[in-house]
Formats: structure tokens, C-alpha cells, sequence
């Protein structure tokens, strides 16, 4: 039936490209181009799992500048024929067929068909469209940032970047409006220009998506592989890696809109410290640069009434090891203090005349920084520049979409409407730029609210908007993280709580938004102030589950950190859906109840108000151990658990290696010569390994300066015995002395004997553990 289906498909999309004709073909660097009626083909193979492909219509010139592309074509093509009416060429991966008459482009991956070219290159009056041929089995992600459920097929997706506040559980245009299209066939389509449009995804029923766009490049990407980690690896080796942040970005922000004054910020985080609740970095918004919402937005300095000693603020946050996070956006009131400079100078966006372009929005009279003009872009990054001097440590550029950004409006490059959906993404990247530039030796945390395919490699730290404050907007942030991650922004999180609305404090929500905090990249409570984000402002019960939460978070840093480093090598996203582990399995390709986070731990979050239970799938081919008290669950099977009000569940891959550590502070006092390593044996599990990546935390690139360690685990298991190896290898430039490891075997029957002598038998939680030196290696032989 389905060979049937895919064969009438095909047959269709000849028919819809019978009024393009094919000339005549050439070979080209990497690739083949191609003479049609009306225009012509650049195809070129970028590596085994991608190709390019560049349309350019009679009359234009090809356009090579890409704002999301950094890869080159490097892979020669492998295999090559132009035999009758078809022209085919391949690398070990990705193949073209170009078929002549009628004229048909179609891509496979090894022999597996993808996707095809259907009405190709069409133009109207008012938008130019990409039309592609899709099979009815196929259920599609992508698109950027969304709430419509885990399969956006059916849905016509604006590419314009828009705030939503006060969302809940659907939303159909946000922040981040991505021209990329994830398919469960494990192939992706990214449309290579960033000028608004839409992005059809099948909407008329018709097997069938179309890319439309007010003009612009041509280009598409197709990226396939045969499992979902490749496809992952293999978008970010197009679009770029994301470099690893400071490893304080793992800890705990305090954060709120926003605290009024210096006096404020360090009586809030006197009490984090007072209560024990580890903090790493406050969060400051408007109310810096001055005493009300409206009217003093970019001013870019500090209000001295409220904020009278800024660096001394800042060096005493330090001194209690707390980084210092300040907000900023591109608009610039006529009634700040930058106003006069800017105008005058010509750093604002502008009117046809050239005039600075104003208008009205929620904070006031305004014009908008054009990031675009080479001077502007000098003058908006030297504050930074002269602010991190200060101690700055971290920045957010918020209202970036840009919140409002009229079409008329006209940059140094081009329209409003050309660079909108990259106006954030560019602005990362000139904040990226200028560290590399002018503080080398210091990895930036970028937060913002909107971005473009490939912000990931200017370190962009996204997050999911102005979330409500409820259990719908709660039930929305698993399916907006789950596609993000995808799609290449691994670091999308939410404002822990919500932020928007919420007329009375529901601490039931607050506490499960944070416990599943615990398990997102970033842990940033934050929220309009009248409910306060902060747990040292509530009651005592709320505090002590949110304090849990938080040292859970901080005892995971080893594992934690290791989730970063494979994101930055590898562009593994932190949470992953489960059709990563079962991609056959086609109930989970809409499933987002539960996922993996990392390799080897099942996050299920709460997300319904009063529930003493809750179905979790458990992925096959393992069994998984409840992480708080070590019941076996089988694999393959949804099964009931119960539910405590002081964690969410938490599963552990039978198998496993966990590395924990105790809870510290700040991140600034983590320690790596010591921690704990949980093994969870299971004898079914013959073989397993894992590992734990490090470095200090600080240097950009620690890879490839080798400033880095690694600890290998491997277990082979029997009924009757368990052998386990560890090895400890370090990078050329990297000191690091003997690790003192309490390794914890978890659901173990009592030893009969055990190769090292310290070690501690538990018979009612049914542990081992062993206090070991790991200097190179060691070898431990468990007989039972």
C-alpha cells in the first residue's frame, strides 16, 4: 500500500512540474548545475547527510550570503550518472534524482526516499513560493516556537517573530520563527533567508508543504540520516555548535520584573544565602536605567537615585559569588538620555528621508538601534564593552523580535520586513563578537527572547516568552523544549512559575514548575512582582520544596555539565523526545508527557493541578529504576506512578552511570576531585557505559585549547559478577589531580566478595559502596 501511495506521489509531482523544462547540465565544484525554461539549479553536496539546493530565476544572480549557514561544501560526490532521462549523484549518504521530462527533483538517504520538489520555484505578485512534495505518514515538527501539539502538520506558520504574552496552551506565533521543517522520516528542510513569510505545513490536506516569502534567497538545506542523533549533529554542523556557557549558567538565577533598587537586589540575595539556597546569579531588569516601567528606556546606565553605587553592588555580589545579569533592549526613547546621541548621529533606524524613524509603543516614544550600521553596531557594543568591565557577568536582550518593528522602516541592510526574524539573532552576534574581541578569556551568557536559525552558535540562551502564570501555561513548556531542542536552540527554557497574570500565589504550581526546573538547561524562576518568583519569599513549606529542588539541580552538576559538552560537540539537545529512543514507535511521535534527559534519565513532569498519580511510558529495550526509591519498572510499557508533592518522577536507565556531587552554594565552590558515581546494575544489562566531562568552567574553547577531562565507566555484568573499569584521561593543558570517588552500586545483592577493601553493604536500601582514588585507571571485580 505505502509503495503504492509514494508511487501515485511522484507520478502527481511530474505532472505539477510539467511547465518546467530541463536545457541542459554541468558539473560544478561539489556539485551539478542545471538550465531549466525559467532559471536555473546550483545543487551542491555540503557533506554526507546534507545538500544544497539554490533555485535562481532568469533574469537574478545567485545570492551566497546566508545568515544561518557557516558549513562549506566538502564532500566530493561519490557516484555519478546521466544516462537518458535521468540525472543522478550521491554521496556514502544523501542522493539526488533529477529526472529530465517532465522535470522532477527528488531526494533520498541511502536509497530511502525523502522528499521531492513539487510545483519547485513559483512567483506571484506579492510573495515568491518553494513547494515540496510529502508522504501522508509523515508528522512534522519545526517551524521554531510554537504551542500546537507535537505535530504541526495542518498548520499554516507565519514567519514573523512575535511576542505572546500571557500565553497558555496554544499559541500559534512566538518569539523564535524558525524556516525549518523536522520530519519523523528523520530528514529536515531549513529555508536559507530570513525575510518574512509563512511556512505551509501541509494545511490543505494535500501531502504537501510550500515555503512562502515577500522575496529573498532561493536556497534550501535537505539534511537526512538514519537516527536522530546524527540529524542533530549534522544541523549543527550546518548552522554552528554551540559554544559552551559558564558553567554558573547551570545554577540558580534569582530573577524578577524587576527589583527597584542596589539596596533591594542585595537584600534578596542576603536571603538566598541566609536560608541556604544556592544562587549563582540575580538577574536585574528595567528599573536600572530607571524608577518606572515607562519613559527611561535606553538610557543604558545606571539610575543613581535608586542604584547610587552600581560597581560596588556589583563587586559585593561577587564577593558572595554572584554573578550580576543586566537587561537591555534596542529601543531608545526621545525622552532617554542616549535619545540626542543616537539621532543625531544616525544609529537609529530610519524613515525614507533618513530621518529617525519613531513611534509609540508600551514603554513609550521610540526609535530602534540599527545594529545593521557598522557605526551603531560600534556604539551599542562599547556599552557593553565599558559594563563588563564593571563585572558584568551576563546579558539579556529582551524585546527582541523586535517587539515592534513597522515594515517601513529601513535599516543600513535593507527593510524591517527583510531582517526582522534575524534582528535578535544578529544582535547576539554582535555581543559574541565583541567578547571574542575584547574579553577572550571569558565565555558570555546571552539571554534572549527571539532568534533565527543558527543563533545557537553565538551562545544564545533562549527562553519560552511571557509565559502565563497557570497550569495551562505550565502544560505548554514541554512541547515548546522538546521542538527547540530540535531545532538546534537546546537551551530553551521558561521562566520557572510563570510570569504573566495570577491574581492569587498557587504554591502547588510553583513548587512543580520548579521541580521540573530542576530538569531544564537553564534554572531561571521569574515572574511579574506581585507574586514574588523568588522562593525566600514564601511561606516556609514552599521554601524548603523549592530548596530541594534547587540542591537536586546543583547534585546533578557533573551530570548536568556532561549534557552541555555532548550539546556542544555533538548539538544533542539537554531534553529529548522518546521517539529518539524508539523512532518505529509511532505512538511517541507526538508524545511529550515524559523525556529523556540526557541519555539516561526520564523526566515526567506534573502538570495538572491535585494528582496523586500519573501514566508514564518507559522506553523498551530497558528497565528503569525510579531515581528517589529504586522500584524496577520493565520497559516497552506505560505503566501508573504514584506521586510525592516533593519531587516530580524521575527514572534512571537500567545500566546507568549518574554522576552526582553534594550540594554546594554557588558553582563557584563545585569541585571535581570528589563526587559520588551511581551505578544502577541490572543483570539483564550485560554491557554499559557512560562517562563525565570536564573542564574549569570558564575558558571558551576548552576542546580545542584541551583544557578538559574525561572519566570513562564501563560495566560487563553477569548473574554472578560485575567487572567494572574506570579511566581518567586529560587534556594536554589540563591539571587535574587523583579523584577521590564514592561509587554507589545501586539494587545489588550482598557481595560475596569484592576486589576493594573499603566498602559499605546497605541490605535495606540494597547498595554498595566503595571509596576509591582514581588517578589513570581501576578495576573493580564484584563477585555475588
Amino acid at each position: 500500500m505505502k509503495k503504492t501511495l509514494l508511487l501515485f506521489l511522484l507520478s502527481f509531482t511530474n505532472f505539477l512540474f510539467a511547465q518546467r523544462t530541463f536545457e541542459t547540465s554541468r558539473s560544478i565544484p561539489k556539485g551539478i548545475e542545471i538550465d531549466v525554461s525559467d532559471g536555473r539549479y546550483q545543487i551542491r553536496i555540503m557533506s554526507d547527510h546534507i545538500i544544497e539546493t539554490n533555485f535562481i530565476p532568469k533574469g537574478d544572480s545567485l545570492d551566497l550570503n546566508s545568515h544561518a549557514v557557516v558549513l562549506k561544501p566538502k564532500k566530493a560526490i561519490t557516484e555519478s550518472s546521466n544516462k537518458g532521462n535521468r540525472i543522478e549523484f550521491a554521496t556514502n549518504g544523501i542522493r539526488v534524482q533529477i529526472d529530465k521530462s517532465p522535470f522532477k527533483i527528488s531526494y533520498y538517504y541511502k536509497d530511502r526516499y525523502l522528499v521531492s520538489e513539487r510545483e519547485g520555484y513559483v512567483k506571484t505578485d506579492s510573495t515568491e513560493i518553494l513547494g515540496f512534495q510529502i508522504t501522508p505518514d509523515e508528522v512534522l515538527y519545526g517551524g521554531g516556537e510554537r504551542v500546537l501539539g507535537m505535530n504541526r502538520r495542518g498548520h499554516r506558520l507565519q514567519l514573523y517573530n512575535r511576542a505572546h504574552y500571557g500565553y497558555e496552551t496554544h499559541s500559534e506565533l512566538m518569539n523564535y520563527t524558525m524556516p525549518l521543517v523536522i520530519s519523523s522520516k528523520r530528514y529536515m528542510l531549513h529555508f536559507d533567508n530570513p525575510e518574512i513569510g509563512f511556512l505551509d505545513l501541509d494545511s490543505k490536506k494535500d501531502n504537501s508543504i510550500h515555503y512562502e516569502t515577500i522575496g529573498g534567497r532561493k536556497t534550501y538545506q535537505v539534511i537526512a540520516a538514519d537516527k536522530w542523533n546524527k540529524l542533530m549533529q549534522a544541523y549543527a554542523d550546518l548552522t554552528g555548535h554551540q559554544p559552551m556557557p559558564p558553567r554558573w549558567a547551570l545554577g540558580n538565577f534569582s530573577s524578577r520584573f524587576g527589583y527597584h533598587s542596589q539596596n533591594e537586589v542585595l537584600k534578596t540575595a542576603g536571603l538566598f544565602r541566609k536560608y541556604k539556597i544556592p544562587l549563582d546569579a540575580i538577574v536585574i531588569d528595567i528599573y536600572w536605567f530607571g524608577p518606572k516601567i515607562k519613559g527611561s528606556m535606553g538610557n543604558l546606565e545606571f539610575y543613581k537615585d535608586s542604584f547610587p553605587q552600581p560597581e560596588k553592588m556589583i563587586k559585593r555580589l561577587k564577593d558572595e559569588k554572584v554573578k550580576t545579569v543586566l537587561v537591555t533592549e534596542p529601543f531608545i526613547l526621545t525622552t532617554s538620555k542616549k535619545w540626542k546621541e543616537t539621532s543625531k548621529n544616525g544609529y537609529l533606524g530610519k524613515k525614507a528621508d533618513g530621518s529617525p524613524y519613531t513611534y509609540d509603543f508600551y514603554f513609550g516614544h521610540t526609535g530602534i538601534v540599527d545594529i545593521y550600521n557598522p557605526d551603531a553596531k560600534k556604539w551599542f557594543w562599547n556599552i557593553y564593552k565599558e559594563l563588563t568591565k564593571e563585572g558584568v557577568a551576563g546579558w539579556w536582550g529582551d524585546l527582541c523580535e523586535p517587539e515592534v518593528h513597522p515594515s517601513d522602516l529601513i535599516h543600513k541592510t535593507g527593510t524591517a520586513d527583510q531582517v526582522h526574524n534575524i534582528y535578535g539573532h544578529d544582535w547576539a552576534r554582535m555581543i559574541c563578537k565583541g567578547y571574542k574581541k575584547d574579553f577572550p578569556d571569558k565565555r558570555p551568557f546571552i539571554l534572549m527572547r527571539a532568534g533565527y536559525s543558527g543563533s545557537q552558535r553565538f551562545g544564545m540562551i533562549p527562553w519560552s516568552g511571557d509565559v502565563n502564570r497557570s497550569w495551562g501555561g505550565l502544560q505548554a513548556q514541554p512541547e515548546i523544549i522538546l521542538q527547540m531542542g530540535m531545532q538546534g536552540l537546546a537551551y530553551m527554557h521558561s521562566d520557572l512559575g510563570g510570569f504573566a497574570g495570577g491574581d492569587v500565589f498557587d504554591p502547588e504550581l510553583y513548587v512543580r514548575w520548579l521541580q521540573y526546573g530542576t530538569f531544564q538547561p537553564i534554572f531561571r524562576p521569574h515572574a511579574q512582582e506581585h507574586i514574588a518568583p523568588e522562593p525566600v519569599f514564601h511561606d516556609y513549606k514552599t521554601r524548603a520544596l523549592a530548596k530541594k529542588a534547587i540542591e537536586l539541580r546543583y547534585r546533578l552538576l557533573p551530570y548536568n555539565y556532561t549534557l552541555v559538552f555532548e550539546n556542544h560537540a555533538y548539538g544533542m539537545p539537554f531534553s529529548r523526545p522518546l521517539f529518539f529512543e524508539e523512532p518505529e514507535n509511532t505512538k511517541l511521535l507526538t508524545y511529550s508527557d515524559a523525556y529523556l534527559w540526557g541519555k539516561d534519565m526520564l523526566i515526567a513532569p506534573v502538570l495538572k493541578k491535585g494528582l496523586k498519580e500519573q501514566k508514564v511510558y518507559f522506553p523498551k529495550n530497558n528497565n528503569w529504576f525510579d531515581f528517589y526509591t529504586g522500584e524496577k519498572y520493565e520497559g516497552g510499557k506505560t505503566q501508573l506512578t504514584h506521586l510525592s508533592p516533593d519531587h516530580i518522577p524521575v527514572f534512571v536507565r537500567a545500566g546507568a552511570f549518574i554522576p552526582m556531587t553534594e550540594v554546594v552554594q554557588s558553582t563557584d565552590d563545585y569541585k571535581t576531585d570528589h563526587f559520588q558515581v551511581h551505578y544502577y546494575y541490572d543483570p539483564a544489562m550485560l554491557k554499559s557505559t557512560g562517562y563525565i566531562y570536564n573542564d574549569d568552567g570558564k575558558t571558551p574553547e576548552p576542546l580545542k585549547k584541551h583544557i578538559n577531562e574525561y572519566i570513562s565507566f564501563q560495566a560487563k555484568n553477569s548473574e554472578k559478577e560485575i567487572q567494572l573499569t574506570m579511566l581518567h584521561k586529560t587534556g594536554s593543558q589540563f591539571k587535574s589531580p587523583p579523584k577521590k570517588i564514592e561509587l554507589v552500586i545501586h539494587e545489588i545483592t550482598k557481595p560475596q566478595s569484592v576486589s576493594e577493601k573499603n566498602y559499605q553493604w546497605d541490605p535495606v536500601k540494597r547498595t554498595l559502596k566503595l571509596n576509591l582514588t582514581l588517578d589513570q585507571s581501576k578495576e573493580i571485580q564484584i563477585h555475588l
